[in-house]
């Protein structure tokens, strides 16, 4: 188990003993070590959160660190999907009679990913489980994955304040939040309640990502809004974080993920690298 000096919270929490934890009251990873944990969050779905997550992560291996994903969306996940993963099956491992380790699935690009549609029979079965007994699994994914050496692990976390939302953000050790956002008022307004809620924690928020920004033209390369004439500044300077990038509605990555090439798309695509340039 890690100890506090490989934790992205240290010297930053001064609570008591958490299970899985040393000292920290972060939960920790019994298997490997993780140097930042970025959440990935929104106030509501159907804004593309999951979609950043599977892009920043792509970025981030192109530039040659080790990334993890974990699908923290329990009821809803979406990150095999993306990584073209969805017809493989994480491993899980039997420690005894009551503890298990699992082995996420690797990407072709290189990327270890574990979401609950890697441990079901079929991706399209539901989970239909209560709030405490999703809680508590996800807890276990968290600190019984096989992770090895990270460089960063993306949490796609679930939408709204939930209560898994409010265990990620007190439990496990977040570095900073990435919020997802596009640009209507009514989703600037619900994205708010989250900003607001992380702020109470408190945690440390990058700044926002405004998803399906703009429409290029074919015909003339202009940049064309269709969902408000205010500007992501605008919106950014409503939610009182920066800018941190504008993601565009494009078709071919569409295409690519229902291919499930989605993440050679990324890497392979210059404009993710150029429009986070410097994140990280």
């Amino acid at each position: 188990m890690s100890d506090c000096s490989t934790c992205p919270s240290k010297n930053k929490c001064s609570s008591k003993d958490t299970v899985g934890s040393q000292g920290c009251g972060k939960l920790l990873p019994k298997y490997g070590t993780i140097k930042n944990v970025i959440g990935i969050i929104s106030g509501k779905g159907g804004v593309g959160k999951s979609t950043v997550t599977g892009i920043l992560a792509s970025t981030l291996r192109k530039k040659g660190y080790k990334v993890g994903v974990l699908d923290a969306d329990i009821t809803g996940p979406s990150m095999p999907r993306f990584f073209g993963i969805n017809d493989k099956r994480a491993v899980i491992e039997p420690i005894d009679e009551n503890n298990f380790k699992y082995n996420p699935v690797e990407s072709k690009g290189g990327t270890k990913v574990l979401s609950m549609n890697l441990l079901i029979p079929k991706e399209d079965d539901p989970v239909v489980w209560r709030g405490p007994i999703v809680t508590s699994v996800l807890t276990q994914l968290f600190t019984d994955t096989v992770w090895g050496e990270l460089d960063y692990l993306l949490i796609d976390m679930p939408p709204g304040t939930s209560d898994i939302t409010l265990t990620v953000m007190q439990s496990f050790p977040i570095t900073e939040l990435i919020i997802v956002s596009t640009p209507q008022d009514m989703v600037s307004m619900i994205v708010k309640k989250v900003i607001t809620m992380a702020k109470k924690m408190p945690l440390q928020i990058r700044g926002v990502v405004e998803n399906m920004s703009y429409i290029v033209c074919p015909g003339c390369d202009t940049k064309m809004r269709v969902f408000s004439k205010k500007s992501a500044e605008e919106h950014a300077e409503y939610l009182g974080i920066p800018l941190l990038g504008e993601l565009p509605i494009n078709v071919d990555l569409t295409e690519a993920l229902e291919q499930g090439i989605a993440e050679q798309y990324v890497m392979d695509n210059d404009l993710y690298s150029l429009i986070f340039e410097g994140l990280y």
